[in-house]
């Protein structure tokens, strides 16, 4: 064989050798994401429309005595200049912006205070030194109004899903100055994080092998010190069916994020008709959370229509903890 062809055939071997190594590395590489945060006082209201829209006959009882209350909000913004909000899907109702990783990421969460009231950020899950803990000490423990705080976190390996959990988890964030009074104000929201080689791509960390996800906190807002109209018991906020945006395919690969916070009365156990989930390899199509629990699970829709998604305990599908989910054919 010429020396020439044989210079040519080692050359393409090395070069196929090369791709092998560093594509993967590339695929693999750790990346800073950031976000732009600012707390923000809202009025919020749990039933837009004023009407019960699970019982076509019903009406919102007690708890439509008063709808509309003061709340503080988390609110993604594009940048620094924090004029340009970041859209969120119709189903996230109150929660704050989702902060998404991919285990070996650092997350940077530059946090404006826009309110009256010292704030901060507490992660779950997550890595962070004594500063950035958003909590109990440290620079970022509380941010007085009108001021900033970028926290730093990383989404290590024990921040990520355990291997028995699917290619992402949720965690929880909200503020923790005085964290039981700040939590029912509105200031929650969630972190997702992706199994390395599990994301779309360096700069999609969303999980390639599902097509759609949700997220769902069930939580009672205490709004006129636990007088029962005062106790709206809500999914991301809202209550008796004015949750939109839940809407979804006949065999899309959807995981569903449940969250839940509050107090001994927000143990919840959160089903959905016509579907079922996997939930770390048990079949069911009821899900029970405790306050601060937070669970992923899978569901691929079977059959088409507009379903209940509800809190299975009595008194709570009776106060309105119910919406409604659409799947298309």
């Amino acid at each position: 064989m010429h020396a020439k062809n044989i210079i040519w055939i080692i050359f393409n071997i090395l070069l196929a050798i090369s791709v092998l190594f560093i594509l993967p590395a590339q695929a693999q590489a750790k990346k800073v994401r950031e976000y732009w945060i600012a707390a923000e006082k809202v009025t919020w209201n749990y039933a837009p429309t004023e009407k019960n829209l699970i019982e076509s006959e019903g009406d919102l009882g007690v708890w439509g005595k008063t709808l509309a209350y003061t709340k503080y909000r988390y609110i993604g913004y594009t940048d620094g200049k924090y004029t340009t909000p970041v859209p969120q899907p119709e189903w996230a109702g109150i929660l704050g912006p989702q902060i998404r990783a991919v285990v070996g990421d650092t997350i940077k969460v530059h946090f404006l205070n826009k309110t009256d009231r010292p704030l901060s950020m507490h992660p779950h899950g997550v890595f962070y030194q004594k500063d950035d803990e958003g909590a109990d000490g440290g620079k970022g423990a509380s941010i007085a109004p009108g001021a900033r705080y970028t926290y730093t976190w990383v989404a290590d390996e024990a921040a990520g899903p355990g291997p028995n959990d699917p290619s992402s988890v949720i965690w929880l964030y909200h503020s923790h100055v005085m964290a039981e009074e700040e939590m029912n104000l509105g200031l929650i929201g969630t972190i997702a994080i992706t199994r390395e080689g599990k994301a779309r791509s360096q700069d999609d960390p969303t999980p390639r092998d599902v097509d759609q996800e949700f997220v769902s906190l069930f939580t009672i807002f205490n709004e006129e010190n636990d007088e029962e109209s005062g106790l709206k018991h809500t999914i991301n906020g809202r209550i008796f069916g004015n949750l939109p945006g839940y809407e979804t395919s006949l065999g899309k690969r959807v995981r569903w994020h449940l969250v839940a916070l509050g107090n001994e009365v927000d143990n919840h156990t959160v089903h959905w008709h016509g579907q079922t989930v996997l939930a770390h390899g048990r079949r069911t199509d009821v899900i029970e959370l405790m306050p601060a629990s937070m669970m992923a699970v899978d569901m691929v829709p079977r059959s088409a229509g507009d379903w209940l998604f509800h809190c299975h305990v009595n008194d709570h599908m009776m106060a309105g903890m119910s919406t409604r989910w659409r799947v298309l054919p």
